[in-house]
Formats: C-alpha cells, structure tokens, sequence
C-alpha cells in the first residue's frame, strides 16, 4: 500500500530537488526568469493521479498547464464572476501564443462519476454547490448514456469521461479567440484520455470521433 506524503515530507522533497533537478537543469531556469513561451496548453483534471508534466514527460516551461474537476471548460460567456479556466485559455492563446490546446480526461474520473449520477438520487455533491454547479456542464451528456448503459460500473463511466472531453473541446470552440486562430490555422485543438488502469494515452480523431491509443 501508497502512503501519502505530508507537507512536511514535501519539503524534504523540495531539499532534493533544489540539488538535484534543479541544480541539473541550471542552464535551463536560467533562460525561464526572461519569461515562458510554451507551444502547448494542456487542461487537466486535478485528480492527483494525473499530472500532465509527468505523463508528458516534459521540462519546466514546456506546457501551460490547467487543472480542474474533471479537466472542463466552461462556454464563451462574459456574465459577473470569476472565470478561471476562460482567463487561463484567454491568457494561453492571446498572450503565449500557444499552437495547440489539449483537453485530457482521465479513468476513474470522480468528477465525470458524480456528474453520471448526481441529480438521479436526489443529492446534489458539494455543500457550497460549487461542484454540482460545474460539473452541471455535463447534464446533455449524461441522458444518452444513462439510457443506453445506466448510471453505474466502468463501461457508463467511461463514456462519461470520453464524452466530457469532447463537451470541453466543443465549448473551446465558442470563444472567438479560438475560433479565429482556429480558422487560420494559428491554432490546433486536440482530445486526449489517459486511462489511470493501464498506463495507456488514447488521442481523440474527432473526424471519427473516437479515441484510439497514441
């Protein structure tokens, strides 16, 4: 069995990277203090299973990096409040310039879980609402895929995880910023899953629309 670290051991990480990678890779901190210039941002989900840098296999300022439950974007929308995820892609594509925006969902996606069943026992997760509230994005998806495969088990949650990955790739697409670089070719976006039981990255051929491994 895993334990998982504590704060205090984190640091003591921190004690070995500062000699370690940190000190391998001076060459390269020191060309990052004049800024970044990433060609690629990845929005992921927060679950701890999956980081993007390590399942990349990537250097410090290579990718801009996203994370949230269940790696959603929410629509173009210019109402009141705190838009995260729309000031980070708004940021990635107007200012770094990104060429490519990768959406990667994951298995055992609790987000994508709770988004298969959240209204069908009348409880909604979250005290604050916060959760329920975001992960309501998901609502048109999950109708199709509780009457063909219910509500419980792999095979429906899976294609809740496969089908939130394409939510969030067509509500990229509502932001005129990315449709603009889109149409001119400035801009690619990408669909990716990251299935946590094999180790396996399967890429979305959204002509198909299905994913098959990379």
């Amino acid at each position: 069995m895993f334990f998982m670290k504590s704060f205090k051991e984190m640091v003591a990480g921190y004690s070995r990277f500062r000699s370690g990678d940190w000190e391998e890779q001076r060459q390269r901190w020191e060309q990052l203090k004049d800024g970044q210039s990433p060609q690629v941002m990845v929005i992921a989900c927060s679950d701890s299973r999956v980081d993007p840098a390590q399942i990349f296999d990537v250097d410090p300022g290579e990718i801009f990096v996203v994370r949230n439950v269940a790696a959603l974007v929410p629509p173009f929308e210019t109402t009141p409040g705190r838009h995260g995820v729309s000031a980070a892609l708004e940021f990635a594509v107007q200012f770094l310039k990104v060429r490519e925006v990768v959406v990667m969902g994951h298995g055992m996606c609790g987000g994508c879980k709770a988004a298969l069943t959240q209204d069908l026992h009348g409880t909604k997760p979250g005290e604050g609402g916060f959760v329920a509230h975001w992960i309501d994005m998901l609502d048109s998806t999950r109708d199709p895929i509780a009457k063909t495969l219910g509500t419980t088990g792999r095979e429906a949650e899976r294609a809740m995880e496969l089908a939130a990955v394409k939510v969030s790739l067509a509500n990229l697409r509502t932001f005129p910023c990315v449709q603009e670089k889109e149409a001119s070719g400035e801009l690619d976006l990408r669909g990716a899953y990251f299935a946590i039981s094999d180790g396996l990255l399967h890429l979305l051929d959204e002509d198909s629309g299905e994913f098959a491994p990379a």
